[in-house]
């Protein structure tokens, strides 16, 4: 009788653990079925101007405001130096998935021109939107495993992480996903090709994908950004690495007779440092200060400096109306996210001429060998004391971060430098429909990891 009674409590257990990951999957599945339907080109219930405008919205407005109300409350001083680890767990899983993604490389030999997209595409996931939706998801109900103010630490982790994957994708993302060379050369001889590509960027009937998570792309575009920009500039074939580099002119104010060619040549720029100070000028370094990553920093100031803090934040605080308001705006963010999410989804898979074998290698390296790598460093880095705060919300986050599709804005940085635009479209349909899987799975095996020691937290 005992026997019986142990047995049904554990497979009472056991599908309880299943549920609480399914759950909060399928409250963010039906979010983005609704915007599907909305925006699916036999229904056209909402136009796409609707979604370009509402992703601008999520941008601008519900995002920031999001980040500054939860991490701006929860940030301190004390605790910048206890999350450390969070940032650079960013950085490892883009250093491991980089790795991963040369392997891909090496295994499924996708054409020579999608080298470096394979490596990036696997590399750099989605550690913005998607973990803010699944954090929110999951601590909406209140019999959520990890306590009462499970969503603002959630969310203010996921936050904390945000400013460094947005310095990767505008600095080393952006330079990865240049035009190969001698693909662009190949293009440059066709006129008529090329001038599909130029059209392209600016055609009204693009897809959603390009301005999900960067509105107003096209404004950012540059002389050189669908160039191979640093291969010219390196190998000495652009006419501007010639002819823009500036020389010194050491004889402007001598007239030129006494500065003999070995002084020019000691003191003239070197060559090398020549062409990485232009490469750098050519990085949009600019665009790094968007609405959401000045929110995180507005939040980081204010949260650590306690008189700001006690003026904008708490009950009694003389601002608390307008964080209030902030507040209510940001509640916005996850169904908005999850509505534009349908709206992308809703185009279908683009023609891709990445080919099959390439396409699930990526996927598989992203959704499936990531996250278990995942699991084995945040799991020797809590043993080893690397973690220094106990909440299981801080593994929760740290493991979502080596588990989610790869990032939609790779989507955007591709049309920004007009390579692999449909490859790139193509590729995130498919992972954003397999990742429904997959994070079921590894959502249940994080609870597993991370919940055990939920009682007894505040």
């Amino acid at each position: 009788m005992s026997t019986f009674f142990f047995s049904g409590k554990n497979v009472s257990s056991r599908a309880q653990d299943i549920l609480s990951g399914i759950v909060p999957l399928l409250k963010l599945i039906c979010l983005t079925v609704i915007g599907l339907l909305l925006a699916h080109p036999k229904t056209q219930l909402v136009p796409r101007a609707t979604f370009r405008l509402l992703s601008k919205l999520v941008f601008a407005l519900f995002l920031p405001c999001l980040i500054f109300t939860e991490l701006g409350e929860s940030i301190t001083l004390e605790n910048i130096v206890r999350w450390w680890f969070i940032p650079v767990n960013v950085l490892l899983s883009t250093v491991i998935g980089s790795f991963i993604g040369y392997l891909v490389v090496l295994i499924c030999r996708p054409p020579p021109e999608f080298t470096r997209f394979t490596i990036v595409m696997t590399a750099f996931g989605n550690t913005g939107n998607l973990l803010l939706a699944i954090v929110s998801s999951v601590c909406h109900t209140k019999t959520n495993p990890f306590g009462p103010s499970c969503n603002s630490r959630g969310v203010s982790y996921v936050s904390f992480a945000q400013w460094v994957a947005v310095i990767l994708v505008y600095t080393v993302v952006y330079h990865m996903m240049e035009p190969p060379l001698e693909y662009y050369e190949i293009v440059e001889e066709e006129g008529v090709e090329i001038e599909e590509v130029n059209v392209s960027a600016h055609d009204v009937s693009r897809p959603l994908l390009v301005e999900a998570e960067w509105p107003g792309i096209e404004d950012k575009e540059t002389e050189h950004c669908k160039t191979p920009f640093i291969a010219r500039v390196f190998n000495s074939i652009s006419s501007y690495s010639q002819a823009s580099l500036p020389e010194v002119d050491l004889g402007g104010e001598t007239g030129g007779e006494s500065s003999s060619p070995r002084s020019i040549q000691c003191l003239a720029e070197p060559r090398v440092m020549r062409r990485m100070r232009v490469v750098a000028e050519q990085t949009p370094v600019k665009h790094i200060l968007q609405p959401p990553t000045i929110a995180s920093l507005l939040a980081i100031v204010v949260g650590s400096v306690p008189q700001l803090k006690k003026i904008v934040f708490g009950y009694d605080a003389p601002l608390s109306f307008i964080t209030d308001s902030l507040n209510i705006m940001g509640a916005a963010m996850v169904p908005s996210v999850m509505l534009v999410l349908g709206g992308m989804l809703s185009e279908g898979p683009k023609e891709s001429t990445l080919g099959l074998r390439t396409t699930i290698g990526i996927t598989v390296a992203r959704l499936l060998v990531l996250p278990l790598v995942g699991i084995g460093i945040v799991m020797s880095a809590d043993k080893l004391g690397l973690l220094s705060s106990a909440d299981p919300m801080l593994k929760f986050v740290l493991l979502l971060q080596y588990s989610t599709p790869s990032a939609i804005l790779l989507g955007a940085i591709a049309s920004l430098r007009g390579y692999a635009v449909r490859e790139a479209s193509a590729l995130l349909f498919w992972q954003h429909i397999f990742a429904l899987l997959s994070l079921t799975f590894y959502i249940i095996i994080f609870f597993k990891l991370t919940v055990d020691n939920v009682q007894g937290m505040p």
